[in-house]
């Protein structure tokens, strides 16, 4: 599917010269020095860091490993070349010579390769521009040899943990969005209750009529009408105070083989998991994401394959991981936080949610933890509810336009 097919004709050129630009930003806030391909000499005498060496903004941090392993020379004479900070080591000792301390460009040269060495042992770097997660790249040369290597400057980042306590309620929130179905909605709540008698559950609510739903550990927000599932979701997810939250449907319904506890097991098991499907009524939808970046003017390509998967999670031959799963997961709040729902999209959207969280979100499904679901022919609002369930071709245009933009897509492909 040719997204550009989609766009209005007469909108198109500066479409395009608006998205050139906010990809222009996207780059400069996303990509640095450490995007660059590095190559080792062969042979080369110089000792330096290759991997891991990260200083703090503005901060005098020690370079370690720097030494030269060379033969027997009359002199040696070594060069140390920075672009976003400035170089330091001691100058105290006798036998050396030292030009640019201070500086970009620091020179070393010594009678004695132990002198030299030695001073080498010494050598600061002091980044001067703050930025809380950028890079350097340190030229090393001695003689016609030269190596560069990264210096990462990041501004640490406070870990954000969760009291987990020793109850599921205090492990998970469960949340969902509702829309003309409250029938269902009470039969949703009720079996909940049947099962988890104090777990917390989040409302996010913009019926056309709103309904006050009461009850213990039930917390309903009201929202302005038909706003959409996606704005449903982002209003839900920023209310959720556990480590963790389960999403689910206003017209699912708890069963037996609803077990939360084994999709925490699992996510504790392995905390890179941001999120974990289960089933819906023996349901396992699944999918994978395949992304083809594409020339940069033009985009890239997308492509959603179902049943697609990747290998299984260790110690649990069920659960393998994939790149979006059915809409009855467990999540991790913080990083589903992070990613967030575009309330752009307010009817028929699922997949984009793995869109946006591709390579920012670990994902896995399990086929042991399993929802049902009610049946929702005859009920009240059905005719009316299928408006907005079903939306015209107008909805779909727009959805495909905004991955145009937004996602910088030349294509999507669904198979």
């Amino acid at each position: 599917m040719v997204l550009k097919d989609h766009i209005p004709k007469d909108q198109y050129e500066e479409l395009v010269k608006r998205r050139a630009k906010e990809l222009h930003q996207h780059k400069a806030r996303t990509t640095s020095v450490l995007s660059r391909l590095l190559f080792a000499s062969p042979n080369s005498p110089l000792q330096y860091p290759i991997q891991g060496f990260k200083v703090l903004p503005l901060t005098s941090t020690l370079i370690p490993g720097l030494a030269l392993h060379a033969g027997e020379r009359s002199s040696y004479k070594v060069s140390l070349n920075v672009s976003k900070g400035v170089l330091t080591t001691e100058s105290t000792a006798k036998g050396i010579k030292v030009q640019g301390d201070d500086g970009t460009r620091l020179i070393l040269e010594s009678s004695s390769l132990v002198i030299l060495n030695y001073l080498l042992s010494k050598v600061n770097y002091t980044s001067t521009v703050y930025h809380i997660h950028t890079a350097d790249l340190a030229s090393f040369q001695f003689e016609n040899h030269e190596a560069v290597f990264p210096i990462t400057i990041k501004q640490p980042r406070l870990p954000v943990l969760y009291d987990m306590g020793t109850d599921i309620s205090s492990h998970v929130t469960i949340i969902t969005k509702t829309f003309l179905r409250y029938k269902q909605l009470k039969v949703l709540l009720s079996s909940i209750r049947s099962f988890y008698s104090n777990i917390e559950v989040v409302i996010a609510d913009d019926n056309l009529k709103p309904e006050h739903i009461t009850g213990d550990h039930i917390r309903q927000y009201i929202m302005p009408p038909a706003q959409g599932w996606f704005a449903g979701r982002n209003l839900a997810v920023s209310q959720v105070t556990t480590k963790y939250f389960l999403w689910v449907d206003d017209d699912f319904v708890f069963t037996a083989k609803t077990k939360i506890e084994k999709l925490v097991e699992v996510m504790e098991e392995f905390p890179e998991l941001d999120v974990l499907g289960g089933t819906v009524q023996g349901n396992q939808f699944y999918f994978s994401l395949i992304y083809e970046e594409g020339e940069e003017m033009d985009g890239g390509c997308l492509y959603r394959k179902s049943k697609g998967k990747f290998h299984s999670l260790p110690g649990y031959p069920k659960c393998f991981l994939a790149s979006g799963v059915v809409n009855f997961f467990l999540a991790r709040t913080q990083a589903v936080q992070r990613v967030g729902f575009d309330p752009k999209l307010q009817r028929v959207a699922h997949s984009e949610f793995f869109m946006d969280g591709l390579g920012s979100l670990m994902v896995a499904t399990c086929d042991h933890v399993s929802i049902g679901h009610q049946q929702l022919k005859g009920y009240k609002y059905e005719i009316s509810y299928s408006k907005f369930r079903h939306p015209g071709k107008g909805d779909t245009e727009r959805k495909l336009q905004l991955h145009f933009f937004k996602n910088h897509l030349k294509c999507v492909k669904y198979g």
